[in-house]
């Protein structure tokens, strides 16, 4: 997934976008949102979810459920 359709599809859903950088290894994007989701988009388009609103984002964008 593109970097700038995940920002657009989860702010669409008003979770505001706080923080976009690249991350550390430079391979991809770190996006921080209001909810407390943190999203890791690669530059290969692999999209993975954390923090305290990453089931909702996972939930805007479509992405598997983590297993138990």
């Amino acid at each position: 997934m593109d970097v700038d359709r995940a920002i657009s599809l989860v702010s669409a859903a008003g979770i505001e976008l706080t923080d976009r950088r690249r991350n550390g290894a430079d391979n991809g994007w770190s996006l921080s949102f209001s909810n407390g989701a943190e999203l890791e988009v690669g530059d290969n388009g692999r999209v993975a979810a954390s923090g305290k609103g990453a089931e909702a984002v996972a939930s805007l964008l479509g992405l598997p459920d983590k297993p138990a």
